[in-house]
């Protein structure tokens, strides 16, 4: 019965940027890879919320924008060969024999190892939780920004106080007509320069306040606000508003499969392994002491999750491995002798 199915040597569960960097690092070691993810494009949040959001932290860009960033990366990936699997939420996992079951919405596989790169797991926007938002919706009150170009030329009102919304501030300061951001602090949680950024710019920042009433019909015509402390209140009047309050994320099936899970987050070790042999995970899902959440750590944590990986389905393999220079050489000659045999 084995014989009749295909068993990959590394199952990804999770097509985001960390976990289409981990394909390709596992290409590079010459394991078989299934990429699995729940939306139907890889990317994750970068690719289906802020393609047009520059990312400022990524090694070697000093800014690049989100959607470029994934082309980047399935440019990288390209390089070897894996299956991509979209449309397809992982429901359960379990151990036959010598190999893991995946059973998926739509269909089961099979690998030998898998490494888990689903960042917070299934997530939607917070809200402003006001009477009558959900009509808005589909209106002029975004949770997301998918075409920055929408708002050109337009008066724009952001509501949060974390590094999305002033990045978003920052974005649209020459491209709408004018920016305001609404927070209910007069601190921002974004990081220090972006904030200075904010502050000698043009954007009107309005603090401490928070959204008390949406008014309007078939659109938001404005929204009333209250100071958070006097509760004084004022009126903001906009032609959009963006929401980023982040997101709630949920784990969902993936809290039946028996990993260790502290605070929406699958506990790992410094080999990131997690409490089952062979399950390992990377990137903003998985936690340890001293974890940083960034996308740069989980690029950093993809080799060693794949290395470990390889030396659990061949204990012979070595940790330690040939520079990607010698390797990317051997794999383009052995791509010319092949062209030369053709």
């Amino acid at each position: 019965m084995r014989d009749e199915i295909e068993v990959v040597d590394i199952a990804i569960i999770g097509g985001g940027p960390v976990g289409m960097f981990t394909a390709f690092y596992a290409g590079m070691r010459q394991a078989s890879v299934k990429i699995i993810e729940s939306l139907p494009q890889l990317g994750g949040q970068l690719a289906a919320l802020y393609p047009d959001k520059y990312v400022y932290d990524v090694a070697g860009f000093p800014e690049i924008k989100a959607k470029d960033l994934v082309d980047r990366l399935m440019k990288q990936m390209s390089q070897f060969e894996q299956e991509i699997c979209l449309n397809e939420e992982v429901l359960e996992v379990t151990r036959e024999e010598d190999v893991f079951k995946i059973t998926t919405s739509s269909d089961v596989h099979y690998s030998r190892t898998i490494i888990i790169t689903a960042g917070n797991g299934a997530f939607k926007p917070r809200m402003l939780n006001l009477d009558n938002e959900a009509k808005f919706e589909h209106a002029n009150l975004h949770y997301s920004v998918h075409d920055i170009q929408d708002f050109a030329g337009k008066d724009v009102c952001i509501f949060g106080g974390g590094d999305s919304a002033v990045d978003w501030a920052l974005m649209l300061e020459n491209i709408a007509s004018s920016v305001s951001i609404v927070h209910r602090r007069d601190r921002f949680r974004a990081h220090e320069h972006s904030v200075q950024q904010l502050k000698d710019g043009s954007v009107q920042v309005v603090t401490p306040y928070v959204p008390k009433e949406l008014i309007g019909e078939s659109k938001v015509e404005s929204i009333i606000l209250r100071e958070a402390k006097t509760k004084e209140e004022i009126e903001i009047i906009a032609d959009d508003y963006i929401v980023n309050y982040g997101f709630i994320s949920n784990l969902g099936p993936i809290n039946n499969w028996g990993l260790e899970i502290d605070k929406q987050s699958i506990v790992t070790n410094s080999r990131a392994e997690t409490n089952i042999p062979g399950i390992y995970a990377v990137g903003d899902i998985s936690t340890y002491p001293g974890k940083v959440e960034l996308m740069a750590t989980g690029f950093g944590e993809a080799p060693i999750a794949v290395s470990n990986a390889k030396i659990f389905i061949n204990p012979n393999e070595s940790l330690h491995v040939a520079h990607s220079t010698s390797i990317m050489s051997r794999k383009n000659n052995e791509r010319k002798k092949e062209k030369v045999k053709n």
